[in-house]
């Protein structure tokens, strides 16, 4: 098959076919566990019962009239395009977005990818020295993104699959309520959906991660903690109160000069995250707390919200 017509089969453009046939070359792939190891795996990766019995139905059997050519060309090549970047931490598309309306080996190719790359991202892990609980805790955020895809009615995916090869690839790890992204000077901190910011919770986790990447990567010379969010937009002074957790976390930081962040917006990724839809009006979100009912009356007030970034030293 050549590459116009995978991409004509698989209906994405021909550049995103090209850019994965560039990127994994002729690089060694990885096959999946065992299909009867699955089950267990994936409940150990958080994978919530329904999307466990999707990825089930969908497992790319040899023979399976599910997967045609060039799906299974896709998978291939796209397991090899990011264990070849194994260990880095840049931001990296496994492949082009699919029809995931198609059927379960679409929904999930990029799935069935992450968790062919499970041994060798956790065998990235020993050589570090990363305990086993905090390999399964990182790669155990497969199951949360699936969960919160689920509750947007696929709209949070397309972000999602390229978000999950970090943990794919070593680049990123869950430590107590954060999550830590190695970077070039500055150690980038991530939040992830699992209950309350609290400074004490917070504060322990940034004592676990001063410790924890000396420990584990001495090569690498980190002088700060740095994070990118819309949580970290002063405007949100003006509607929570002083002694909220968000506020409490802002204080951390100092900010950098504001800068346009490109192919985001900032309107979207708190909708994204607070109301964990794309779709619903305004009028018709829930108003619920006073983080909904601020990011509703800021909207409505033809106001917007901005992702700041910020650092403070380690």
């Amino acid at each position: 098959m050549d590459l116009d017509d995978i991409a004509a089969r698989l209906g994405v453009p021909v550049e995103d076919v090209d850019r994965v046939h560039r990127l994994a070359a002729d690089r060694p792939s990885a096959p999946l566990p065992a299909k009867a190891d699955a089950p267990s795996i994936l409940d150990r990766l958080g994978v919530e019962p329904d999307d466990a019995a999707e990825i089930m139905a969908g497992w790319p059997d040899p023979g399976s009239p599910l997967w045609t050519p060039e799906l299974r060309w896709l998978l291939d090549r796209s397991i090899a395009l990011v264990r070849a970047d194994l260990g880095g931490y840049d931001w990296l598309s496994p492949g082009p977005e699919l029809p995931r309306e198609r059927g379960p080996a679409w929904r999930h190719l990029y799935v069935y990818a992450y968790l062919a790359l499970i041994d060798v991202v956790t065998g990235y892990h020993r050589d570090h020295g990363i305990a086993g609980a905090v390999s399964w805790t990182t790669l155990a955020d497969l199951g949360r993104n699936l969960a919160v895809d689920r509750r947007m009615h696929g709209e949070g995916w397309p972000v999602m699959q390229s978000w999950l090869t970090l943990h794919a690839r070593g680049g990123l790890y869950e430590l107590g309520r954060l999550q830590y992204h190695r970077g070039d000077t500055a150690i980038g901190i991530h939040i992830p959906e699992s209950g309350p910011m609290t400074p004490e919770a917070v504060t322990a986790s940034l004592d676990e991660a001063r410790t924890f990447f000396p420990r584990h990567f001495p090569d690498e010379r980190y002088t700060a903690f740095s994070c990118g969010s819309w949580l970290l937009d002063p405007q949100l002074r003006d509607y929570l109160p002083e002694d909220s957790n968000i506020v409490r976390f802002q204080r951390r930081f100092e900010l950098e000069p504001y800068e346009e962040p490109e192919g985001l917006d900032a309107d979207v990724e708190v909708r994204r995250f607070v109301f964990r839809t794309l779709t619903t009006p305004l009028d018709r979100l829930p108003r619920r707390t006073v983080l909904q009912r601020a990011v509703v009356d800021h909207l409505k007030a033809g106001r917007h919200w901005y992702w700041r970034r910020g650092r403070f030293p380690i």
